[in-house]
């Protein structure tokens, strides 16, 4: 038999209307009450390591490589040329926007996965 964990301390925060919607959605999707969403949510985070700066870096750059490409193609499939400037220009949009786009896909992406899929670790309540 599994003795019962005794919890004793609250952490609290204020949020909006909209915050407190989708944290019920959330929880509702689990299976669970929000408050022990909330709390394997957090203890989760705690134990879940940041993404790798390796990780972050790899992702950008298939961001910007990404992004130039989509403009290449775009450009071509209009029956368009696109000139050395203008190339330059699409290179130096994607190198400054594609580390933080990688670090708001990487942070969504956390934020999205439910806890129960599998690799996911699980807090034993």
């Amino acid at each position: 038999m599994v003795k019962a964990i005794l919890r004793t301390k609250s952490i609290g925060t204020k949020v909006t209307e909209d915050e407190y919607a989708r944290l019920d959605e959330r929880a509702a999707a689990a299976g669970q009450s929000r408050a022990e969403w909330v709390r394997t949510i957090l203890l989760e985070r705690l134990e879940r390591p940041a993404a790798k700066v390796t990780e972050e870096t790899v992702l950008a750059e298939l961001l910007g490589l990404r992004t130039i490409l989509l403009n290449l193609l775009f450009t071509l499939a209009k029956g368009e040329t696109m000139t050395a400037e203008q190339m330059q220009a699409v290179i130096e949009r994607a190198d400054a926007a594609k580390l933080e786009r990688a670090r708001k896909l990487l942070a969504s992406h956390v934020a999205a996965v439910p806890p129960e899929m599998p690799g996911r670790n699980r807090v034993v309540q």
